[in-house]
């Protein structure tokens, strides 16, 4: 009975590419129809090498696998998905295995090898189930490496079995610093945390002005924590894009809230916040930028135990460029370092982040100072830790679970080029 329908996607290689077709022959008799997600160019190559007359040949739209993904598979009515990807190809064991899911069981994952990390990765998957659970777009993730195991990490764990037996081998994939960072990355979304030990409660708050591209990650990398934050609120200052209308779609998602402004610059769209912050603890999230999956469990560990007279928790950065073709590309890692004065707050190369907040010491302040420069659109994040470092402490810890966005429309990088803004608002920073 022919009740599968595979899919071969992220093949750079044509010998890789052949190899996974060609290991297809042990599952033709189960074998439905083919879709071949790629460059223009190699599939060609492959076309003409190839005479399968059950292969439909796709390119993606802005190099958006989940779109194209999620648009294909409505367009299908076999039992089965079976994905093969990243230059992967079944070996003869697989004739062997049952590749089947019982009425209970949804997904059926296979252990992908990268680099000596061990990656478990959908295998098998139940159409219907997929057409009620389809993949993120890259709207929602930070780059297609994360698209498949950020959509496993949203299934119950009931719903899934895992294949033992090796039944795929892993081509040789050539490896760059950006793709070792994203798999490492990846590999998050699977950790299994021990016993919780952090009693501490924490929201995360976004500020969103025109970030329509980039704000459904940061809101994404969010929801996707493996140890939840107790809630998340957004505030849109009056954005002109179709930022808004993207994040009312949230509205239904437990412990989320979102709020409108009219323009007035970031310090008061957070100010906006503030009162409906019911948790100890706050962190601050860009909305160009994203978290790691175990962001708020690695937080936890030091909120547990941080001092009485800490004002603000922080760590390091993780930074990556936006490329004009879609693509990010990974940077650099820059540590922070200990902030005990404003001398050594104004000779910061970088911003402070992640900024982990007490509540009740920004609450005492009436929240983020609006200072008589720019009309208080910009450094609020310096303001305020000048503020509270008049009565409380800062603490860095070495950790790196922020990613920083370094991109075309980034505040940051426009600053970066004018040093007389730095200049004159240090004058006016009391």
């Amino acid at each position: 009975m022919k009740d599968i329908h595979v899919f071969i996607f992220n093949y750079s290689n044509l010998i890789f590419l052949k190899k996974a077709l060609t290991s297809l022959q042990f599952l033709d008799n189960r074998i439905q129809g083919i879709t071949i997600f790629g460059e223009t160019n190699l599939l060609l190559q492959i076309d003409k090498q190839l005479s399968r007359s059950d292969i439909s040949y796709r390119k993606l739209p802005h190099n958006d696998l989940g779109f194209a993904f999620n648009k294909r598979i409505q367009e299908l009515h076999s039992e089965y998905i079976l994905l093969l990807h990243d230059e992967v190809y079944f070996n003869e064991s697989v004739k062997n295995a049952e590749l089947r899911l019982t009425s209970n069981k949804f997904v059926m994952t296979h252990t992908y090898t990268f680099k000596d990390r061990l990656i478990p990765q959908p295998l098998l998957i139940k159409l219907a189930f997929l057409k009620q659970n389809e993949l993120p777009t890259l709207y929602k993730v930070p780059f297609k490496e994360a698209i498949l195991s950020s959509w496993l990490s949203t299934v119950s764990k009931p719903f899934i079995i895992h294949i033992n037996k090796k039944i795929v081998n892993n081509g040789i994939k050539g490896i760059s610093k950006s793709g070792l960072q994203k798999h490492i990355f990846v590999e998050k979304y699977h950790i299994n945390p021990e016993e919780k030990i952090n009693t501490s409660t924490i929201s995360i708050i976004i500020s969103n002005y025109n970030m329509m591209e980039y704000v459904e990650i940061a809101l994404t990398s969010c929801l996707l924590q493996i140890d939840p934050p107790n809630e998340i609120l957004v505030i849109d200052d009056g954005s002109t894009d179709h930022s808004y209308k993207k994040l009312e779609a949230y509205n239904s998602v437990n412990n989320f809230k979102l709020f409108l402004t009219e323009n007035g610059g970031k310090a008061r769209a957070l100010n906006r916040l503030i009162p409906h912050i019911k948790t100890e603890f706050v962190l601050e999230l860009d909305a160009d930028d994203w978290l790691d999956p175990d962001a708020l469990l690695i937080m936890g560990e030091y909120l547990s135990v941080l001092p009485k007279d800490v004002a603000v928790l922080y760590g390091n950065t993780r930074h990556w460029n936006q490329t004009e073709l879609g693509d990010i590309n990974y940077g650099l890692i820059k540590k922070g370092k200990s902030v005990n004065n404003k001398q050594e707050l104004m000779s910061y190369k970088f911003p402070l982040a992640p900024r982990i907040y007490r509540t009740s010491f920004l609450k005492q302040n009436k929240g983020f100072p609006i200072i008589d420069f720019e009309d208080g659109r910009m450094y609020e994040d310096v303001s305020i830790l000048n503020k509270l470092m008049e009565r409380y402490r800062l603490l860095y810890k070495d950790f790196t679970v922020y990613n920083v966005r370094e991109h075309k429309s980034s505040i940051t990088r426009k600053n970066k080029k004018n040093h007389s803004y730095w200049s004159d608002f240090k004058k006016k920073l009391d």
